[in-house]
């Protein structure tokens, strides 16, 4: 309810003074407290959602970035091991700096995927707020991540850096590219020295065009099919995200998951390869 919430833009006042209740009763809404169903109805009309989506019940569309990455925030919070295909990297591996080149990024790219008469960049520093709220909590609770990188996205990263759009100088490109060398040089490090909760795989064969994370949990798991981006090209502005733990969809990709964890590189063969592409594609600091 909160993700569906922000990603519509919408103060919790709002969504209250909407349906003709208190904040105070939205609050604990949020927070699982279900209402009557009359009111999670109109809550739902309000977030324009399904009642399955908004109760998180079978699959959940997600129709914007800023739900989605809060959905994600909230999962992976209830979660003790993260398996993931996000390019070039697992976000929550990526370094401080990142951060800020991933904000100049998206601020100068494409709408954050919104309605064509709301604030975007009040949706995207609201983005950029909760991406920094998941990788401060990845770092303080330690859960167990296994991240497959895909060696492609690598090398696009390195070669083209991360762009928001096309019509930038030269030097701009340059810098974003050196940017991506740090980046890929960050992420060598973390594969020649992984901390204990970390393992990471550069998968050689094609990968999916989309992106997926499993989040296992206490007593269940939950996949998460994505098609918003946030590496070279990335994509916050146009897309419906997929969140389910149905049996048939959890199978099939923890299946590839799995093939992919099994015939990555890791260890000292993924320190060479990561070294060699620095190596072929990746230009020079200033």
């Amino acid at each position: 309810m909160r993700a569906f919430r922000m990603g519509r833009g919408l103060t919790p006042e709002d969504v209250a003074a909407r349906i003709g209740i208190s904040r105070a009763a939205l609050y604990r809404a949020e927070q699982g407290q279900i209402p009557k169903i009359e009111t999670l109805a109109g809550i739902a009309d309000v977030l324009d959602t399904s009642l399955a989506s908004l109760l998180g019940a079978g699959i959940e569309y997600v129709p914007t970035a800023v739900a989605f990455f809060e959905r994600m925030r909230q999962l992976e919070e209830a979660s003790h091991e993260v398996v993931g295909l996000f390019g070039p990297v697992s976000y929550l591996l990526t370094s401080d700096a990142y951060d800020d080149m991933l904000a100049e990024v998206l601020r100068e790219g494409p709408r954050a995927g919104r309605g064509p008469n709301e604030n975007d960049g009040a949706a995207l520093e609201t983005l950029l707020g909760v991406l920094r709220e998941r990788k401060a909590w990845f770092r303080a609770a330690k859960p167990a991540i296994v991240s497959l990188i895909s060696s492609s996205d690598i090398e696009r990263f390195l070669a083209h850096g991360a762009v928001g759009r096309y019509d930038l100088d030269e030097a701009t490109i340059l810098r974003r590219r050196r940017d991506a060398r740090r980046e890929v040089e960050h992420i060598t490090a973390l594969v020649a020295d992984p901390p204990s909760n970390v393992e990471i795989g550069i998968v050689l064969e094609p990968t999916p065009a989309t992106t997926f994370q499993i989040f296992r949990q206490a007593d269940r798991s939950v996949l998460a099919i994505s098609p918003f981006r946030l590496g070279e090209q990335p994509n916050v502005s146009l897309g419906v995200a997929l969140i389910t733990s149905a049996p048939e969809p959890m199978a099939l990709h923890e299946e590839i998951a799995a093939r992919l964890r099994a015939s990555a590189l890791q260890g000292e063969a993924a320190l060479g390869h990561l070294r060699a592409l620095l190596d072929r594609h990746g230009v020079q600091h200033a």
